[in-house]
């Protein structure tokens, strides 16, 4: 089976993931497609094949060379975006595309056009493979996992190259942001490690968000509007004034690069409660810390002029910049920008403006950088894959397998 005729093959299950069900998979689409992986792995003759009951599955490619290297792995996420349906995705090949619009639903006039999305035009004369409009693709991340599997098998069938040890580990429910939870970091057992998740070809990623989420919720007092002068406390107004008091520049469509913000995710209310939910991002540290605490003292003051149990805030963090935990191993680095530069690939070292699953494993002592999959428009119906950046991944994975070897 070639790269793409796996790509296309793992497409074809719905792993579209939920934050409503509290399991782990929080899907059983999920589970279903980790079952098909692990004795897909079996069949490639990998050891060490083993599929958990929450659907973490871990394999290993053993070292072809007696000396002593470094345990590597790779890993990739199973489950695609909640933002838009990964059922019955019917994807289809663009060859040579020539720049012009590409028309994915004739009947619904859903078009991929470069007026849109001007990154069409990087990947002219290359073969695209798109969406028919009605479903994602899917290629966040099962472009990674293809893209490690075929990695794999070209290392089998090249004894020449030689490798150490290599791990590779696929997970569910990253997308909800619960990927690392279980990911079993010990058993993995890597000196570090890389996600293969990342967008546009040449994308390397040692930093991240620092991310918490903010849930406020605002309690009123219900009275007669005719005589509720002096008594009511309408709960929809509260949370207007503490929305209204956090700056306007700060939100996403207003940031870029480095620069963090406030995010509001949800509102729902009467006069007597309203929730509303917000995350949190900034990639410093001490400004995370700081938009925390703008959170707090604005709850605090709306309750000094409301009255105590107003406004109650919860806050969660999230995951941590894994620049942080990356710092310390810079080979780890090092040996990926090589590995691209040998594979023809002019690496890009940017700032994720959001997380990854290498980003809370880093946390948990795997240091892990996130590398390209190649995909675009990710999580919707314009989603789209150049074959030729798959290619460059897998062979980005290979030289990586290869130097890590050599690595002292």
């Amino acid at each position: 089976m070639t790269l793409i005729e796996r790509f296309l093959k793992y497409v074809s299950f719905d792993t579209q993931s939920s934050e409503e069900t509290n399991v782990t998979p929080s899907t059983p689409g999920q589970m279903v497609f980790a079952k098909y992986l692990k004795e897909e792995l079996e069949s490639l003759g990998l050891q060490e094949v083993s599929l958990d009951d929450s659907g973490y599955l871990y394999a290993t490619l053993p070292a072809n060379t007696d000396e002593a290297t470094p345990v590597v792995g790779f890993i990739a996420h199973m489950d695609t975006s909640p933002d838009m349906s990964g059922k019955d995705v019917a994807p289809r090949i663009v060859e040579d595309y020539d720049g012009k619009d590409i028309v994915l639903c004739a009947e619904e006039n859903i078009v991929l056009s470069p007026a849109q999305f001007p990154e069409l035009l990087e990947h002219k004369g290359e073969d695209l493979i798109v969406t028919d409009g009605k479903t994602l693709l899917g290629a966040d991340d099962k472009a990674g996992i293809a893209e490690i599997v075929s990695a794999i098998v070209y290392l089998q069938q090249h004894p020449e190259i030689k490798h150490g040890k290599i791990r590779i580990g696929f997970n569910p429910d990253e997308e909800i942001g619960l990927g690392a939870h279980k990911f079993d970091v010990e058993k993995f057992g890597c000196d570090w490690a890389y996600t293969m998740d990342g967008g546009e070809v040449g994308e390397l990623e040692f930093e991240n968000f620092n991310a918490a989420s903010a849930k406020l919720t605002f309690k009123g007092r219900n009275v007669h509007p005719g005589y509720a002068k002096n008594k009511m406390i309408n709960s929809i107004r509260v949370a207007n004034r503490f929305m209204a008091l956090l700056p306007d520049s700060e939100t996403p469509e207003h940031t870029e690069g480095y620069e963090g913000f406030y995010h509001l995710i949800g509102v729902n209310g009467d006069v007597e409660q309203t929730n509303v939910s917000y995350i949190i991002r900034d990639h410093d540290r001490a400004r995370f810390e700081e938009r925390k605490a703008t959170m707090q003292r604005l709850a605090d003051f709306l309750n000094a002029e409301y009255g105590e149990g107003t406004v109650v805030l919860e806050l969660h963090d999230q995951y941590y910049n894994m620049r942080e935990q990356i710092e310390p191993v810079m080979h780890v680095i090092d040996i990926a920008f090589a590995a691209m530069k040998e594979a023809g690939v002019e690496p890009h070292v940017r700032a994720i403006r959001g997380g990854t699953d290498g980003a809370q494993l880093s946390f948990k002592g795997l240091p892990c950088p996130n590398i390209f999959a190649g995909g675009l428009n990710f999580h919707g119906r314009y989603e789209f894959v150049p074959i030729q950046s798959m290619e460059k991944a897998m062979n980005v994975i290979v030289k990586i397998a290869e130097l890590a070897a050599a690595h002292k």
